[in-house]
C-alpha cells in the first residue's frame, strides 16, 4: 500500500486498508467537491491535479519507478573503455525508462484490484 508522504494526511491509523480508503477518499473528494458553497458548483480541475500529484500513491508510483530505472541501470552497467559508450547509455537509458513504465503498470494494476475487490465486498455486504 502506499506509505504515507508527507505528514499532511490526516489518516494516521495502523491498518492498511484504512489508508487505502483515506487516500481514494481524499482524491474522490477532490475531484466531487469543489470545496464548499462559496464557489458554487465549479471544479477546479487545477486543484484537483495538484491534490492528485500530492497523494501518496503518486510518490509510490514515483518511488516505484525509480527504483526499476535505477535497477535497469544497473544492470546494463557502465564501463568507460568502450567505443560505443554513447549508444550503449543510451541503450541503457532507454532499457531504463521501459523497466520504470512496467512497475508503475503493475503497482497500478495491483491498485485497481485492489479497489475492485473492496468495492465488491463494500457491495456484496449490502446486499
Amino acid at each position: 500500500m502506499a506509505k504515507k508522504a508527507t505528514g499532511k494526511s490526516s489518516s494516521k491509523s495502523g491498518g492498511k486498508g484504512s489508508r487505502k480508503a483515506s487516500s481514494a477518499t481524499k482524491i474522490a473528494r477532490a475531484s466531487s467537491s469543489s470545496g464548499g458553497g462559496s464557489r458554487g458548483s465549479s471544479f477546479d480541475a487545477s486543484e484537483a491535479f495538484v491534490k492528485l500529484l500530492q497523494s501518496p500513491l503518486m510518490a509510490e508510483l514515483v518511488a516505484v519507478a525509480a527504483t526499476a530505472a535505477l535497477a535497469a541501470l544497473a544492470e546494463q552497467g557502465f564501463t568507460s573503455s568502450s567505443a560505443s559508450r554513447g549508444k550503449r547509455a543510451g541503450n541503457a537509458v532507454k532499457a531504463a525508462g521501459k523497466a520504470a513504465a512496467a512497475a508503475v503498470g503493475r503497482r497500478l494494476g495491483t491498485e485497481l484490484d485492489e479497489i475492485r475487490a473492496a468495492a465488491k465486498a463494500k457491495g456484496g455486504a449490502k446486499a
